[in-house]
């Protein structure tokens, strides 16, 4: 095999500049552009609270993913890790739920799309765009791996060029005070419409779910690990830009939204960037917001296409998947389980059109937040059994750690048991996303069931699943 071909079979195609936008492109998304201004108008500005929770917790899930990928670079990702420090369940289990992370994701983004475009072309079907932009998504993620990151640090570039703008139109309109429809900018609207938590602490918690969803796809940088260039040297620029830019960009935005107008004054229905700039009189501007939405949708399903297919491909080479899902192109592309993932986009698109998109997209982000909270939790755990091994001397531990190990891992996943209880109390579709657990537990169990009868002997070791060109 050649050289530039790890040996998972995929192409070292990524390199620094690539990596460090996909990292980055992850950590911005239609959470923050579109659904921040819903939470605001329901949580007050103690949704700040909530967005800095959920941001400590994605910054140790993030130094432990990143000790996990500096220990073996594999596009395997956790599933690969879940097998070797937990047991092949895990790594079944972990591979399927974040699939489902992502197909529920796909199928929400992917029906917005068709959404967005609509505000310049009401008359056209939503479901003609959507398979319009899916047909274009599925062929870059099928042609190369370098087109996919060249594709997304385009995509990246645009997301992050808007929120800096915003931050510095925000910060000026906040230090002179400037008049948004009769409200002055500045720190007193954080307690305008009844202080800093208007409907209570318990309001701001529930939207933790909202949050997290907010921010899944960080850990897309560990699955980008497997294809590339000096893994060593490059992830863990990316990992740290990831945790900084957390702070500075959902934080720091949300901040500066609930400081620039009363949290009363957003709505679920609008970007509250669109809403901002619309109060200020420059309802031009909400074409231009609209666009990078529609590019943040796009990156959420080219992301989705592209990961999905790494972590099925590694479930089929240990025939925990369709054995079509494990199929490889002669350009190092697994085609199969991008294929895969497709077709439930697809399928989701015509169920949003028979269901409603609105009803649909509730539904299908709450259900990818348990996705979202079951990978990190997985990603934590791995990263405790490592320092273990590594203390009983079973391993080299990497220098780059996850700091305040093992007591920051136990906050951690008691921060992420909470997010779930939390949902239980939301109603909603949080609510149903929460009643729906046992049966996704039940069909997970049987379907690894079905896998140990079929071939028992091959998921006896965990160590089985290493990769062959692990480090």
């Amino acid at each position: 095999m050649d050289s530039s071909h790890g040996g998972e079979g995929y192409s070292k195609a990524l390199g620094n500049r690539q990596v460090q936008m996909i990292a980055m492109g992850g950590a911005i998304g239609v959470g923050l552009f579109l659904g921040a201004g819903g939470r605001l108008h329901t949580a007050g500005p103690g949704l700040i609270l909530s967005y800095a929770l959920c941001g400590a917790a994605a910054f140790f899930v993030m130094r432990a993913l990143g000790e996990l990928v500096l220990y073996r670079p594999t596009s395997g990702s956790f599933v690969t890790y879940a097998r070797e420090f937990i047991g092949p369940w895990a790594g079944f289990t972990s591979g399927w739920l974040y699939w489902l992370n992502w197909a529920m994701t796909g199928v929400a983004e992917i029906t917005a799309v068709g959404i967005y475009v609509q505000r310049w072309l009401p008359n056209l079907p939503t479901w003609i765009t959507a398979l319009i932009a899916l047909g274009a998504l599925l062929t870059i993620n099928l042609v190369s791996v370098k087109l996919f990151g060249e594709l997304e640090f385009w995509f990246s570039v645009l997301k992050v060029t808007a929120i800096i703008v915003f931050l510095l139109v925000g910060i000026g309109l906040v230090v002179t005070s400037t008049d948004i429809a009769g409200h002055p900018a500045g720190p007193a609207n954080l307690v305008a419409d009844g202080g800093f938590f208007p409907h209570g602490i318990g309001v701001a918690l529930i939207a933790l779910q909202a949050v997290i969803f907010a921010y899944s796809a960080i850990e897309l940088v560990g699955i980008a690990a497997g294809e590339t260039k000096d893994p060593h040297k490059v992830m863990p620029r990316a990992i740290n830009g990831v945790v900084w830019r957390i702070g500075i960009f959902y934080v720091g935005s949300v901040t500066l939204l609930a400081m620039l107008l009363p949290s009363i004054m957003y709505s679920s229905t609008e970007s509250p960037f669109v809403t901002v700039f619309g109060a200020l009189g420059l309802p031009w501007v909400g074409d231009v917001m609209n666009a990078i939405v529609l590019t943040a949708a796009l990156s959420s399903c080219n992301s989705g296409l592209y990961s999905t297919g790494r972590v099925l491909r590694s479930l089929a080479d240990k025939k925990e998947a369709p054995a079509f899902a494990g199929k490889m192109s002669s350009r190092h592309v697994p085609y199969g389980g991008i294929l895969f993932t497709s077709v439930v986009y697809v399928a989701g698109v015509a169920l949003n059109q028979f269901k409603g998109a609105t009803a649909a997209f509730d539904i299908a982000t709450a259900i990818a937040s348990l996705g979202v909270v079951a990978t990190w939790a997985t990603l934590v755990i791995c990263q405790m059994q490592l320092r273990k091994k590594a203390l009983r001397g079973e391993l080299e531990r990497p220098t780059y750690r996850m700091p305040g190990a093992p007591w920051t891992n136990w906050l951690t996943l008691g921060f992420l048991v909470l997010i779930v209880v939390m949902m239980g109390y939301a109603g909603g579709a949080e609510q149903v996303a929460f009643f729906s657990i046992p049966a996704i537990a039940a069909v997970i169990a049987i379907g690894w069931w079905a896998v140990r009868r079929r071939n028992p002997q091959a998921h006896d070791d965990p160590t089985s699943a290493v990769p062959v060109g692990g480090q």
